[in-house]
């Protein structure tokens, strides 16, 4: 459990930073794809050099999966808005290697499981270790591209314009979401990425304007979520990725309804305000 915290915490903050991007850039479903080319590298890892490797051909696997289908597809399509096609023949292609190489390999069935649905409770304290280096790596890299990765992601066409590096930016962006899908990985699964990548910072979109306050609320959601998680998974058979998906989607729903409630009361109060002043004109 203390490990699971420790890799937690810094997990759903590294999720919360780049998941904030992932949203501005409509990019949603480039990071479950990035799952499922990871989801394939651990298989081959494992195959290939799990002996070699150990405990941490898996976690290794994902990193290459998802950095090699990252560069993949920013070399196949230079523009965020022109990219599903792209995903989608890389991620065709990365699963039928994950198929092959579970296929090749049966032993692995018991992994993948936890890989396609996440298991923090297994976390060893060297994968904590990896888990810090990747964290204190994607959070300084953020903090360097912040301004234009910024302007890019809130108009391409502009920053194009401007000289801005698009190609570059876009791959930067495609490599820490990369490599914070693969660690992401080790709390939800794969198949449940977008609890702690999207979910939140969906959710602080309706909560804030201003990029920063909307960063720091979705860091905050994807941390109360994990905690609770683990928390209430201690004492419960249920695993702790259902818990985190319930919470983030629960609050999703909650502000997206309140947000909608108020934008409906302004909506008819200026209505109303206008029907008074046109009688009081008439």
């Amino acid at each position: 459990m203390q490990h699971a915290f420790e890799a937690g915490t810094m997990i759903a903050v590294i999720a919360g930073v780049t998941g904030y991007f992932v949203v501005l850039r409509r990019s949603a479903f480039t990071a479950h794809a990035f799952s499922e080319m990871g989801f394939a590298g651990a298989a081959g890892a494992v195959l290939l050099a799990g002996g070699l490797l150990g405990e941490n051909a898996p976690i290794v696997g994902l990193l290459l999966g998802s950095t090699t289908g990252g560069l993949a597809i920013a070399a196949l399509a230079r523009r965020a808005t022109n990219r599903d096609t792209q995903v989608g023949i890389v991620l065709a292609f990365t699963l039928g290697l994950g198929l092959l190489f579970i296929r090749l390999y049966p032993a692995y069935a018991t992994e993948a499981y936890s890989i396609l649905f996440g298991q923090i409770l297994g976390v060893s304290i060297n994968q904590v270790l990896l888990t810090l280096v990747a964290s204190v790596v994607i959070l300084s890299t953020v903090a360097v591209v912040y301004r234009p990765l910024l302007f890019a992601s809130l108009d391409e066409d502009v920053a194009e314009a401007k000289g801005m590096p698009i190609l570059f930016l876009g791959t930067v962006f495609m490599l820490l979401v990369a490599v914070s899908v693969s660690f992401a990985v080790q709390v939800t699964g794969v198949l449940l990425i977008f609890s702690l990548m999207v979910t939140p910072a969906a959710t602080a979109q309706y909560l804030a304007r201003r990029p920063q306050r909307a960063i720091i609320i979705s860091v905050a959601i994807s941390l109360l979520a994990t905690w609770v998680g683990l928390f209430v998974a201690f004492y419960t058979i249920y695993p702790v990725s259902f818990f985190i998906t319930a919470i983030v989607f629960a609050l999703y729903l909650l502000v997206r309804l309140l947000h909608q409630r108020t934008t409906w009361g302004r909506a008819s109060s200026v209505k109303v305000g206008g029907e008074g002043v046109d009688k009081r004109n008439g």
